[in-house]
This record gives C-alpha cells, sequence and structure tokens, in this order.
C-alpha cells in the first residue's frame, strides 16, 4: 500500500505543469565577494539563472576568471545554469568611430573592471569579436563545456553596428527588462536594499529579465543575499519561478542551433 501511494504521489508530481510565469535571472560578474552566497541562495531556492562573464579584478586578488574561481564556475556548470559573455576586459561602448565614407570601422570604449582605472580606447570589430570569444576559450578551458551564443555588453551600452559585429562571429546580445534592474550597482545611500526590494516586488512581472552583480566595489550594503533571499521568496509567493535564458522564447533557439549535431 505505501509503495503504492508513493507511485501515485509521484505520479502526480510529475503530472503538475512546469510554472508558467518565469523570470529569468541574470548576474554579471563584480568583485564576487558575494558569489558564494549568491550561489547559496539559489541552490536554496533550487533556481536557475545565467551568468554573464569578463575577467574583473576580485576582492581577494587575482580575476574572476582566474583558476582560483574556476572550481566555482565548474560547481554552476554543474547545476545547469547558462553562461554568456560580457567582454574579456569590461569595455563599454561609448560611440562608433566611422571612416571617410560613414562606415564603422572601430568602436570607442571604456574599459573599465572593478577598481582599476579606466582607460578609453579604439577596438576594430574583429577585436571586440576576439574579446567576447577570448571569454568562451576560458571558460572551456575551466569547465569542459562551450558558453552559449549569448553576450551582454557591459552597461547594456550597444550600437546597431556593434551588434552587427557580434552576430558576426556567433553572439546575440541580451539586455533586461525595465523594471529587471535590480539596483545592486546603485550607492547605498541613495538606493538603500529596502527600497530596491520593495520597488522589484511591486514592479517585476512574468517574462521580465532581471540584472544584479557577483558584487559591486562601490557598494556599501551588500546588495546579495539581502534583497536577493527576500526577493526571490517574494516572487515565488507570487506564482513566478525563475528560469534560464535558454528557456526564454526569445533567445531558445540560439541555444539549439548552437547545440553540437548528433552523429
Amino acid at each position: 500500500m505505501k509503495a503504492l501511494l508513493l507511485a501515485l504521489a509521484v505520479g502526480t508530481a510529475a503530472a503538475q505543469p512546469a510554472c508558467d510565469k518565469p523570470v529569468y535571472l541574470t548576474f554579471d560578474t563584480g568583485h564576487m565577494g558575494v558569489a558564494p552566497l549568491i550561489a547559496e541562495t539559489l541552490k536554496k531556492h533550487n533556481a536557475k539563472a545565467t551568468f554573464f562573464l569578463a575577467s574583473e579584478p576580485t576582492l581577494t586578488g587575482g580575476t574572476t576568471l582566474d583558476e582560483i574561481w574556476a572550481p566555482w564556475w565548474r560547481e554552476r556548470v554543474a547545476e545547469g545554469h547558462d553562461f554568456g559573455s560580457h567582454t574579456w576586459d569590461h569595455d563599454v561602448f561609448l560611440e562608433d568611430v566611422p571612416d571617410a565614407d560613414g562606415k564603422v570601422v572601430r568602436f570607442k570604449v571604456r574599459t573599465q573592471a572593478g577598481i582599476s582605472p579606466p582607460v578609453v580606447r579604439e577596438l576594430t570589430p574583429e577585436q571586440y569579436c576576439e574579446s567576447l570569444k577570448k571569454v568562451g576559450e576560458r571558460f572551456a578551458a575551466m569547465t569542459g563545456q562551450k558558453l552559449s551564443p549569448i553576450f551582454r555588453a557591459p552597461a547594456g551600452r550597444t550600437s546597431p553596428a556593434l551588434l552587427n559585429a557580434a552576430r558576426a562571429c556567433g553572439f546575440t546580445h541580451v539586455g533586461w527588462s525595465r523594471a529587471g534592474f535590480l539596483g545592486d550597482e546603485l550607492p547605498s545611500q541613495t538606493s538603500p536594499n529596502a527600497q530596491l526590494l520593495e520597488k522589484a516586488l511591486r514592479d517585476i512581472r512574468p517574462g521580465d529579465i532581471l540584472i544584479a552583480h557577483l558584487g559591486i566595489w562601490q557598494r556599501q550594503d551588500p546588495w546579495a543575499p539581502a534583497v536577493l533571499e527576500p526577493l526571490m521568496t517574494g516572487l515565488e509567493q507570487r506564482g513566478l519561478c525563475f528560469a534560464p535564458l535558454h528557456e526564454h522564447p526569445r533567445y531558445a533557439a540560439l541555444f539549439k542551433t548552437a547545440e553540437p549535431k548528433k552523429p
């Protein structure tokens, strides 16, 4: 009888429909000080997220993509999250640089990551692509997994020419929803955690792409898990769930195309 009841219970659970109100939680790299806490929170909620990787300075020295953090990334791969590029040097797009005929031949960017002083420089479209692909090469070396064909431009700044250059080397840009800007990169003095949590719980709707970071240098009161934990709980109480971007209707086809063909 117990076996029968157990089988019925399992069957009922399997028959339950998947959550039809997903939101897509994404994280850009940062100083990594809260990265372990974010990972614990995601596991607690059995939630899948998407991470966008750049080689940035960390609180403990080194960078987000060095050997110290390789085990952390491997653990996230094993948990089934998605991963995209955030440019190798965290290059914030400033403007297109055209030639005499008006063709965009370079991008002016501000290379700025963590506490490193910003440097303004110019990159050709090919160099920008190499920056995106370099993240993928390092990710594969660390984890044995291929990077997904998505990227997020630092600060979300792009141009049509930059997007075309990225597509030419296999990357599609992913921004975020207006309500999905979770504000963890804002100063604590003007945007305290309680205010950010209240706004997010009020404004986020199903289908939104949310953005946060694995640590922000200038924020005095860490956003995670102080906001992340009650935010996830509150959204779940509203019937929402957390999905990786390979389940997003706009991006799912990209992931299927990138899958290796079976012999």
